[in-house]
C-alpha cells in the first residue's frame, strides 16, 4: 500500500472514530439522563414523556396519546398500566364508546411533573427548534442515515431518548415493582 492509500484509509478510520464517539456523547448523555429521573421520580424517560402528554389538564384517549409519542397501542397501555400503578394516571372507560380509555393525570402526577428534571428532550427541543429549517432538516437526514447504516428498521420507535431499560434494568425493575 503506498503513502497516498495508507493516508486515505487512515482518515477514513479517524472519521469512523469520530463518528462513533459523538454517538457514543449521545447514548451516554441519555444513559445519565435516564438515571437521574429515575432516582429523582421513580418514571423513565418514556413514562415521564407519556405524562407530560397529558399535562394539559384535559382528558385524552390513549390512543390520541400513543399517536402523539409515536408509539404502538400495546406500548401505550404498558405505559399506563405502570402509572397507574404507581398512582400517578387515572383512566375511565368512554361514556358513549367503551372501547375508548380516557386518561388524566392525579393529583400525585402533576406533583411529579413539578419536580422532575428538564432532562435531555426538552434542552434537545430548545436547541433544535431554535436551528434554521435547513439545519432541522440535515440533522434529521443524517440521523435517519445513521439509523439505517446500524441497520434499525424498527418502525416502532418512538420519540423519546430512553436508555433506561438497556443500561439500568434493575433500576427500572426496582421502580415497576413498587
Amino acid at each position: 500500500m503506498d503513502a497516498r492509500n495508507r493516508h486515505r484509509t487512515n482518515a477514513l478510520e479517524n472519521r469512523t472514530k469520530t463518528a462513533l464517539s459523538a454517538m457514543r456523547k449521545i447514548l451516554r448523555k441519555t444513559e445519565l439522563n435516564s438515571k437521574a429521573l429515575m432516582r429523582e421520580t421513580g418514571l423513565t424517560p418514556s413514562q415521564l414523556v407519556f405524562m407530560q402528554l397529558l399535562e394539559d389538564g384535559n382528558e385524552q384517549t390513549a390512543g390520541s396519546v400513543a399517536g402523539r409519542m409515536g408509539i404502538t397501542q400495546a406500548t401505550a397501555t404498558a405505559l399506563i398500566q405502570k402509572l397507574e400503578a404507581q398512582g400517578l394516571v387515572v383512566r375511565r372507560k368512554g361514556e358513549t364508546d367503551r372501547r375508548q380509555v380516557w386518561l388524566s393525570l392525579t393529583p400525585a402526577g402533576r406533583e411529579v411533573l413539578a419536580i422532575a428534571p428538564d432532562g435531555v428532550h426538552a434542552r434537545f427541543h430548545e436547541q433544535f427548534t431554535a436551528l434554521e429549517e435547513w439545519e432541522q432538516l440535515m440533522l434529521i437526514a443524517a440521523l435517519e442515515r445513521v439509523a439505517s447504516l446500524l441497520g434499525q428498521d424498527d418502525m416502532d420507535a418512538a420519540a423519546v431518548l430512553d436508555a433506561s431499560a438497556t443500561i439500568a434494568p434493575k433500576m427500572v425493575a426496582e421502580t415497576e415493582a413498587q
